[in-house]
Protein backbone atom coordinates (compact mmCIF):
# COMPACT_ATOMS: atom_id res chain seq x y z
CA UNK A 1 0.00 0.00 0.00
CA UNK A 2 2.83 2.40 0.82
CA UNK A 3 4.40 1.75 -2.58
CA UNK A 4 1.07 2.30 -4.30
CA UNK A 5 0.55 5.59 -2.47
CA UNK A 6 3.94 6.76 -3.69
CA UNK A 7 2.99 6.09 -7.31
CA UNK A 8 1.50 9.24 -8.89
CA UNK A 9 -0.38 7.11 -11.43
CA UNK A 10 -2.29 5.19 -8.76
CA UNK A 11 -4.93 6.16 -6.19
CA UNK A 12 -5.63 4.20 -3.01
CA UNK A 13 -9.22 4.35 -1.76
CA UNK A 14 -9.92 2.82 1.62
CA UNK A 15 -12.64 2.56 4.23
CA UNK A 16 -13.89 0.27 6.98
CA UNK A 17 -15.64 -2.88 5.86
CA UNK A 18 -18.92 -3.87 7.48
CA UNK A 19 -17.20 -6.75 9.23
CA UNK A 20 -16.18 -7.22 12.83
CA UNK A 21 -13.41 -9.68 13.68
CA UNK A 22 -13.72 -11.34 17.09
CA UNK A 23 -12.90 -14.37 19.22
CA UNK A 24 -15.50 -16.99 20.05
CA UNK A 25 -15.04 -19.22 23.12
CA UNK A 26 -16.68 -22.61 23.72
CA UNK A 27 -18.79 -22.17 26.87
CA UNK A 28 -21.20 -25.10 26.82
CA UNK A 29 -19.05 -28.10 27.75
CA UNK A 30 -18.27 -28.75 31.40
CA UNK A 31 -14.72 -29.73 30.48
CA UNK A 32 -12.43 -27.81 28.15
CA UNK A 33 -12.11 -29.85 24.97
CA UNK A 34 -8.56 -28.81 24.13
CA UNK A 35 -6.15 -28.22 26.99
CA UNK A 36 -4.83 -29.53 30.26
CA UNK A 37 -7.73 -28.59 32.57
CA UNK A 38 -9.73 -31.64 33.59
CA UNK A 39 -13.25 -31.59 34.99
CA UNK A 40 -13.70 -27.86 34.36
CA UNK A 41 -14.12 -25.43 31.50
CA UNK A 42 -12.24 -22.21 32.33
CA UNK A 43 -14.03 -20.35 29.55
CA UNK A 44 -17.34 -20.61 31.41
CA UNK A 45 -15.84 -18.27 34.05
CA UNK A 46 -16.28 -14.55 33.35
CA UNK A 47 -12.96 -13.79 35.05
CA UNK A 48 -11.12 -16.04 32.60
CA UNK A 49 -12.84 -14.40 29.62
CA UNK A 50 -11.96 -11.00 31.07
CA UNK A 51 -8.36 -12.13 31.53
CA UNK A 52 -8.10 -13.13 27.87
CA UNK A 53 -9.63 -9.77 26.93
CA UNK A 54 -7.12 -7.83 29.05
CA UNK A 55 -4.24 -9.87 27.63
CA UNK A 56 -4.91 -8.59 24.10
CA UNK A 57 -3.00 -5.53 22.91
CA UNK A 58 -5.41 -4.54 20.17
CA UNK A 59 -3.40 -1.44 19.29
CA UNK A 60 -0.34 -3.58 18.61
CA UNK A 61 -2.46 -5.72 16.32
CA UNK A 62 -3.69 -2.59 14.52
CA UNK A 63 -0.28 -1.00 14.09
CA UNK A 64 1.99 -4.01 13.61
CA UNK A 65 -0.12 -6.88 12.29
CA UNK A 66 -2.69 -4.91 10.30
CA UNK A 67 -0.26 -2.06 9.47
CA UNK A 68 -2.92 0.48 10.34
CA UNK A 69 -5.60 -1.22 8.25
CA UNK A 70 -8.05 -1.94 11.07
CA UNK A 71 -10.32 -0.05 13.43
CA UNK A 72 -10.30 -1.48 16.98
CA UNK A 73 -13.70 -1.77 18.62
CA UNK A 74 -15.48 -3.16 21.64
CA UNK A 75 -18.73 -3.58 19.72
CA UNK A 76 -20.11 -6.61 17.93
CA UNK A 77 -22.00 -4.54 15.33
CA UNK A 78 -20.26 -4.84 11.95
CA UNK A 79 -21.30 -1.39 10.72
CA UNK A 80 -19.95 1.53 12.80
CA UNK A 81 -22.77 3.75 11.54
CA UNK A 82 -25.38 1.70 13.45
CA UNK A 83 -23.32 0.69 16.48
CA UNK A 84 -24.44 2.30 19.78
CA UNK A 85 -21.73 4.64 21.08
CA UNK A 86 -21.93 3.02 24.52
CA UNK A 87 -20.76 -0.31 23.11
CA UNK A 88 -17.82 1.01 21.12
CA UNK A 89 -15.22 1.40 23.92
CA UNK A 90 -13.40 -1.84 24.59
CA UNK A 91 -14.46 -3.57 27.80
CA UNK A 92 -10.96 -3.73 29.28
CA UNK A 93 -7.68 -2.04 28.36
CA UNK A 94 -4.57 -4.07 27.63
CA UNK A 95 -3.33 -4.98 31.11
CA UNK A 96 -1.32 -8.23 31.47
CA UNK A 97 -0.97 -7.81 35.24
CA UNK A 98 -4.73 -7.56 35.64
CA UNK A 99 -5.15 -10.59 33.38
CA UNK A 100 -2.86 -12.65 35.62
CA UNK A 101 -4.77 -11.51 38.72
CA UNK A 102 -8.08 -12.49 37.16
CA UNK A 103 -6.75 -15.91 36.24
CA UNK A 104 -5.49 -16.42 39.80
CA UNK A 105 -8.89 -15.37 41.22
CA UNK A 106 -10.55 -17.91 38.92
CA UNK A 107 -8.30 -20.68 40.25
CA UNK A 108 -5.63 -20.71 37.56
CA UNK A 109 -2.61 -18.96 39.12
CA UNK A 110 -0.28 -20.82 36.75
CA UNK A 111 -2.56 -20.33 33.78
CA UNK A 112 -3.65 -23.26 31.61
CA UNK A 113 -3.20 -24.78 28.17
CA UNK A 114 -5.74 -24.54 25.37
CA UNK A 115 -6.03 -24.26 21.61
CA UNK A 116 -6.62 -21.32 19.27
CA UNK A 117 -8.30 -22.35 16.01
CA UNK A 118 -7.91 -19.97 13.07
CA UNK A 119 -8.34 -19.84 9.31
CA UNK A 120 -5.30 -18.97 7.26
CA UNK A 121 -7.08 -17.69 4.14
CA UNK A 122 -10.39 -16.11 5.17
CA UNK A 123 -9.90 -12.78 6.97
CA UNK A 124 -7.27 -10.11 6.40
CA UNK A 125 -4.05 -11.28 8.08
CA UNK A 126 -5.95 -13.98 9.98
CA UNK A 127 -2.93 -16.23 10.54
CA UNK A 128 -0.75 -13.33 11.67
CA UNK A 129 -3.48 -12.09 14.03
CA UNK A 130 -3.71 -15.50 15.69
CA UNK A 131 0.05 -15.82 15.99
CA UNK A 132 0.10 -12.46 17.78
CA UNK A 133 -2.82 -13.47 20.04
CA UNK A 134 -1.10 -16.71 21.06
CA UNK A 135 1.98 -14.71 22.07
CA UNK A 136 -0.11 -12.25 24.08
CA UNK A 137 -1.97 -15.04 25.87
CA UNK A 138 1.32 -16.77 26.70
CA UNK A 139 2.52 -13.64 28.52
CA UNK A 140 -0.28 -14.05 31.07
CA UNK A 141 0.07 -17.83 31.42
CA UNK A 142 -2.45 -19.12 28.87
CA UNK A 143 -0.52 -21.36 26.47
CA UNK A 144 -2.62 -21.56 23.31
CA UNK A 145 -1.41 -23.95 20.64
CA UNK A 146 -2.25 -22.72 17.14
CA UNK A 147 -4.43 -24.76 14.79
CA UNK A 148 -4.26 -23.00 11.41
CA UNK A 149 -6.50 -24.39 8.67
CA UNK A 150 -7.80 -23.41 5.22
CA UNK A 151 -11.27 -21.92 5.38
CA UNK A 152 -13.16 -25.07 4.32
CA UNK A 153 -11.67 -27.23 7.08
CA UNK A 154 -11.82 -24.35 9.55
CA UNK A 155 -15.55 -23.75 9.15
CA UNK A 156 -16.25 -27.47 9.33
CA UNK A 157 -14.64 -27.62 12.77
CA UNK A 158 -16.49 -24.47 13.88
CA UNK A 159 -19.83 -25.88 12.71
CA UNK A 160 -19.21 -28.98 14.84
CA UNK A 161 -18.01 -26.87 17.84
CA UNK A 162 -14.74 -28.74 17.61
CA UNK A 163 -12.60 -26.04 19.20
CA UNK A 164 -11.84 -24.17 22.43
CA UNK A 165 -11.28 -20.65 21.09
CA UNK A 166 -11.48 -19.53 17.48
CA UNK A 167 -11.19 -16.41 15.35
CA UNK A 168 -14.40 -15.37 13.61
CA UNK A 169 -15.82 -12.58 11.48
CA UNK A 170 -19.33 -11.33 10.80
CA UNK A 171 -20.55 -8.77 8.31
CA UNK A 172 -21.84 -8.05 4.84
CA UNK A 173 -24.20 -5.53 3.30
CA UNK A 174 -26.86 -5.21 6.08
CA UNK A 175 -26.17 -2.62 8.78
CA UNK A 176 -28.98 -3.30 11.26
CA UNK A 177 -27.68 -4.57 14.65
CA UNK A 178 -30.45 -7.17 14.68
CA UNK A 179 -28.60 -9.10 11.99
CA UNK A 180 -25.82 -9.92 14.42
CA UNK A 181 -27.97 -10.20 17.55
CA UNK A 182 -30.22 -13.00 16.30
CA UNK A 183 -27.87 -15.28 14.33
CA UNK A 184 -24.65 -14.75 16.32
CA UNK A 185 -25.39 -13.60 19.87
CA UNK A 186 -28.70 -15.30 20.75
CA UNK A 187 -28.45 -18.77 22.25
CA UNK A 188 -28.76 -21.67 19.83
CA UNK A 189 -32.40 -22.74 19.56
CA UNK A 190 -32.24 -25.01 16.49
CA UNK A 191 -34.76 -22.79 14.68
CA UNK A 192 -32.48 -20.16 13.19
CA UNK A 193 -31.53 -18.08 16.19
CA UNK A 194 -27.98 -18.61 17.42
CA UNK A 195 -26.96 -20.69 14.40
CA UNK A 196 -23.63 -18.85 14.44
CA UNK A 197 -23.28 -18.70 18.22
CA UNK A 198 -20.43 -21.17 17.99
CA UNK A 199 -19.50 -20.69 21.65
CA UNK A 200 -22.92 -22.07 22.54
CA UNK A 201 -23.32 -19.86 25.62
CA UNK A 202 -26.91 -19.40 26.80
CA UNK A 203 -28.19 -16.32 28.60
CA UNK A 204 -32.00 -16.18 29.09
CA UNK A 205 -31.99 -12.43 29.81
CA UNK A 206 -29.98 -11.73 26.66
CA UNK A 207 -32.36 -13.91 24.64
CA UNK A 208 -35.34 -12.02 26.10
CA UNK A 209 -33.91 -8.65 25.04
CA UNK A 210 -33.11 -9.90 21.53
CA UNK A 211 -36.55 -11.43 21.03
CA UNK A 212 -38.25 -8.29 22.33
CA UNK A 213 -36.29 -6.18 19.84
CA UNK A 214 -37.42 -8.46 16.99
CA UNK A 215 -41.10 -7.56 17.49
CA UNK A 216 -40.79 -3.96 18.72
CA UNK A 217 -42.14 -1.52 16.09
CA UNK A 218 -41.24 1.71 17.90
CA UNK A 219 -37.82 2.72 16.54
CA UNK A 220 -36.55 4.32 19.75
CA UNK A 221 -37.70 1.43 21.96
CA UNK A 222 -36.22 -1.12 19.58
CA UNK A 223 -32.88 0.69 19.55
CA UNK A 224 -32.87 0.78 23.34
CA UNK A 225 -33.55 -2.96 23.56
CA UNK A 226 -30.76 -3.75 21.10
CA UNK A 227 -28.33 -1.49 22.97
CA UNK A 228 -29.12 -3.27 26.25
CA UNK A 229 -28.55 -6.64 24.57
CA UNK A 230 -25.25 -5.53 23.06
CA UNK A 231 -24.13 -4.12 26.41
CA UNK A 232 -24.91 -7.43 28.08
CA UNK A 233 -22.79 -9.27 25.52
CA UNK A 234 -20.05 -6.72 26.12
CA UNK A 235 -20.01 -6.80 29.93
CA UNK A 236 -20.26 -10.59 30.08
CA UNK A 237 -17.47 -10.95 27.48
CA UNK A 238 -19.31 -13.80 25.77
CA UNK A 239 -17.17 -12.94 22.75
CA UNK A 240 -14.08 -10.73 22.41
CA UNK A 241 -14.33 -8.15 19.63
CA UNK A 242 -11.02 -7.14 18.06
CA UNK A 243 -11.52 -4.76 15.15
CA UNK A 244 -13.32 -3.89 11.95
CA UNK A 245 -11.34 -4.56 8.81
CA UNK A 246 -10.26 -1.65 6.63
CA UNK A 247 -10.36 -2.62 2.97
CA UNK A 248 -8.05 -0.73 0.58
CA UNK A 249 -8.80 -0.54 -3.11
CA UNK A 250 -6.38 0.70 -5.77
CA UNK A 251 -7.26 2.41 -9.05
CA UNK A 252 -5.24 4.14 -11.71
CA UNK A 253 -5.31 7.90 -11.91
CA UNK A 254 -8.44 9.16 -13.62
CA UNK A 255 -10.68 6.42 -12.25
CA UNK A 256 -13.30 7.45 -9.69
CA UNK A 257 -14.92 4.66 -7.72
CA UNK A 258 -17.34 4.54 -4.77
CA UNK A 259 -15.93 2.45 -1.92
CA UNK A 260 -18.75 0.36 -0.51
CA UNK A 261 -18.47 -0.94 3.08
CA UNK A 262 -19.79 -4.34 2.01
CA UNK A 263 -16.66 -4.67 -0.18
CA UNK A 264 -18.77 -4.90 -3.34
CA UNK A 265 -17.72 -3.11 -6.51
CA UNK A 266 -20.67 -1.45 -8.25
CA UNK A 267 -19.48 -1.03 -11.83
CA UNK A 268 -22.22 1.47 -12.73
CA UNK A 269 -20.76 3.84 -10.11
CA UNK A 270 -17.29 3.84 -11.66
CA UNK A 271 -16.22 6.82 -13.76
CA UNK A 272 -13.24 6.71 -16.10
CA UNK A 273 -11.77 9.97 -17.37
Amino acid sequence: IARLRANPLVRVIEGPENRVIFLAMEQARDELRYGNVKGRNPLKDLRVRQALYAAIDVEAIRSQVMRGQSSPTGSMVPAPVSSPASTEPRLLPHDPARARRLLAEAGYPEGFETQLLCPNNRYVNDERICTALASMFAKVGVKASLALLPRAQFFQKVDHTDFAIHLYGWGGAPTDPGLVLGPVLHSYDGKGRGDFNSGRYADPELDRLIRASEVELDVAKRSALMERALQRVRTQAYVIPLHRQVIPWAARKGVTVFHRPDNYLEMTWVKVE
